[in-house]
């Protein structure tokens, strides 16, 4: 008998078949890692609005439109 042979035959032998249980385990990971995500785009709103002041003071700085060009 050959490696591959062996290998499918052991594949063959260790197949589960609670397909169901994989998936939800799949989706529940999913879930957890777009959930991170989420939090993480969150924790950057209004982050312009907090420095405000500092945007201000180089707006005064160098010009109106505040880019120094």
């Amino acid at each position: 008998m050959n490696l591959v042979a062996q290998i499918a035959m052991t594949a063959a032998a260790s197949e589960s078949h609670n397909v169901m249980g994989q998936t939800v385990i799949f989706g529940i990971i999913a879930a957890i890692i777009f959930a991170a995500l989420a939090l993480v785009t969150l924790s950057y709103r209004n982050v312009a609005n907090r420095h405000s002041a500092k945007a201000d003071a180089y707006a005064e700085k160098h010009g109106e439109d505040g880019h120094g060009h």
